[in-house]
């Protein structure tokens, strides 16, 4: 057992999708302009490599590439697809590390990228990656069916748009203002939309790509939905109990500013048991799949978020 009771092959394999999405970002935001493009300004270029590159467990590709691989499927354009979402992801905390959003100084033991460079180019930045994502999704070197990548391009607007990542952001801003106490309900729906929304997301595209059944697909629906939640909950949690260290960013932040957590919902304790069914949720929601090497490293995951210690 290895980094939060996971097992030597689970970990083996989130670190072999880090890697991948690592060499593609890489390559995808290397010097060279593409056709249709005119020149790739150089220190522009450079922050959002800063941005991109050399951090995070890349949870998010990982899903995807390892749901699209529960059916078979796998390549350049799974890793693609995914390299893409990890830009989404890359540009929101960019972004929320912003004066104007968060104004933190720390991201991944590093400073953020307004205080790397400066707060235009921060911005600048986001407005890129957000962009470029659709641009990669898009292309045909994802997926050679039209109809796949505009499922794929939809899809990921909706859950990283109004009605999701960005309504959640928005809504996370206005409670941060409450004079009441965060009602567990509300908390539920803001976390579903800022961070569920695209954890969700990643597996879906995964089933997306594999051209996966309604029946599979609703299956992954009711994982990824569980899985995005747990996540935000342990991510509360962590919150309060881990150290900046282990963090690789300001702890205790969420109190100080009145974020609406589950932790300040319902208690340490409670966030703790909500996590942990949460996690049983998104297992159970898989039962009905092969039990096989994608299945379980599936249901791993879940138990990886539950027990994350960063």
């Amino acid at each position: 057992m290895t980094h939060g009771g996971a097992t030597a092959e689970f970990e083996a394999r989130l670190n072999a999708v880090a890697a991948a999405i690592e060499s593609l970002l890489d390559r995808l935001l290397g010097a060279s302009p593409l056709p249709g493009e005119t020149t790739r300004p150089a220190r522009f270029l450079e922050a959002m490599r800063y941005s991109s590159l050399g951090g995070g467990k890349r949870l998010r590709p990982f899903l995807l590439v390892e749901t699209a691989r529960l059916f078979g499927v796998e390549g350049e354009g799974v890793l693609r697809a995914a390299a893409a979402l990890e830009m989404i992801h890359c540009y929101s905390l960019v972004h929320d590390d912003l004066p104007a959003l968060d104004n933190d100084d720390l991201r991944r033991g590093r400073p953020t990228t307004h205080k790397a460079f400066d707060e235009a180019t921060a911005i600048l930045v986001g407005d890129g990656l957000l962009t470029y994502a659709f641009d990669v999704t898009a292309d045909p070197a994802t997926h050679a069916d039209p109809t796949i990548r505009a499922d794929l391009v939809l899809s990921l607007a909706r859950a990283a748009g109004l009605g999701g990542m960005i309504g959640g952001q928005v809504l996370d801003l206005e409670a941060e203002h409450a004079r009441e106490p965060h009602r567990p309900e509300a908390v539920i729906e803001l976390q579903a939309m800022k961070t569920g929304a695209l954890l969700h997301y990643a597996v879906m595209a995964g089933a997306i790509i594999a051209g996966a059944s309604a029946e599979a697909k609703a299956a992954l629906s009711e994982y990824g939905l569980a899985l995005g939640a747990a996540f935000q909950v342990a991510d509360d949690i962590l919150d309060v109990e881990a150290d900046e260290a282990a963090l690789g960013k300001r702890a205790g932040k969420d109190a100080e500013r009145n974020k609406a957590t589950l932790v300040a919902a319902l208690g340490l304790e409670a966030a703790r048991e909500r996590r942990d069914r949460l996690a049983a949720a998104a297992i159970a929601a898989l039962d009905g799949f092969p039990q096989g090497a994608g299945a379980s490293i599936l249901k791993e995951t879940a138990r990886f978020v539950a027990a994350r210690k960063n």
